[in-house]
Order: structure tokens, then sequence, then C-alpha cells
């Protein structure tokens, strides 16, 4: 059980219930999910737990800082975990969804605080184009992933996270962070 969770609700006048410890395991597990993904993973466990209950618990714990979610396209969001931090790219052909660190947009979040004082929560955002195996510009890392170049002449390495098919299980595995050569 998520102590630290429980103390939180606790302050709050609410309780560490058993569906709420399954969602955020759920989401824990899934690294990036929809609340439907997520759903099924508590499903799985526990059979009477409705969407409802997990789109709640969902927002509850976005309340508590505890999950974050992005929306990446079209369709319902992905929830992770708070610390989960990196941007999304989505490729407009193939749906390939690729993380790339919060730090390739340092210079605009500076940019819109000192020009607009807009703070800018560059986890949050999910930047649509063409992934470079669709663009033809693709090459192959030693980790298997593929490699863009940013506008700066510096290489970022990406993995696969998902697909544009929310109900399928590509999500599911934990992505690992990944850190652009800056």
């Amino acid at each position: 059980m998520d102590t630290s969770l429980k103390g939180t609700l606790h302050k709050r006048g609410l309780r560490m219930t058993p569906q709420r410890q399954l969602v955020l395991d759920a989401v824990r597990e899934l690294g990036h999910a929809t609340p439907e993904q997520v759903c099924t993973r508590v499903q799985a466990t526990a059979p009477a737990v409705n969407i409802t209950t997990v789109y709640r618990t969902l927002d509850l714990l976005e309340d508590l800082g505890v999950v974050r979610h992005a929306h990446l396209g079209h369709g319902a969001p992905t929830y992770s975990e708070h610390q989960h931090r990196h941007l999304h790219l989505v490729c407009h052909d193939c749906g390939r969804v690729d993380e790339a660190p919060a730090e390739l947009l340092s210079d605009v979040a500076s940019r819109t605080r000192a020009e607009l004082g807009f703070h800018l929560d560059s986890t949050h955002v999910a930047l649509s184009g063409t992934c470079a195996d669709c663009s033809g510009a693709s090459s192959t890392t030693a980790g298997g992933g593929t490699a863009g170049t940013t506008a700066g002449g510096g290489t970022i390495s990406t993995i696969e996270t998902s697909t544009t098919d929310q109900n399928d299980d590509a999500a599911s595995a934990s992505p690992e962070a990944v850190k652009g050569d800056r």
C-alpha cells in the first residue's frame, strides 16, 4: 500500500481504498495509459471495478499531484505518474508516440516566461508531426530506437511507447527515460 498516498488522502478527509490503490498500481505498471487501459488492468484483479470508478480515481489522483495526463491527439488522455517528465512526439502518419526530454523546449519556455509571463509546462505537451520512419529519414540507433536530429544539430533517441489504437497493449510496457544528446 502506498503510505504517502494514504497520508495525503487522510489529510483531505478521505480514505485509502483498494480501488484507489489498484488504479495507482495500474498507472505505474503501464507507464502511459488511457482510462480504458487502466480499467482493463484493474479489472484483471477486481472485476467489479467499473470505468466510472477509474475516471473518478484518476481525477482525484491528479488533483493530489500523484498522476498527470496528456492529450496525445484525438481520443482519451493518457495518464502517467506525476514525476514521469517528458514531452511526446506524435506521428500523424503511423500514430507512433515517442518520448523526448522536456528540456528540448527550454528555449521556448524561457521566451514565453520572459516575453509573455507564461510558465510553460513542457511535460504536458504533445507535438504533432511526422516520425523519422514515415518521413524516410530514419537511422537506427544502438538501442533499437530511431534517431532524429534537432534544429540545433543534436540527436534525440526515442522509443516507441504506444500507437493510436488505444486498446493495443503496446502502451503496457513501462517506458524508459529517454535522454537527448545536447
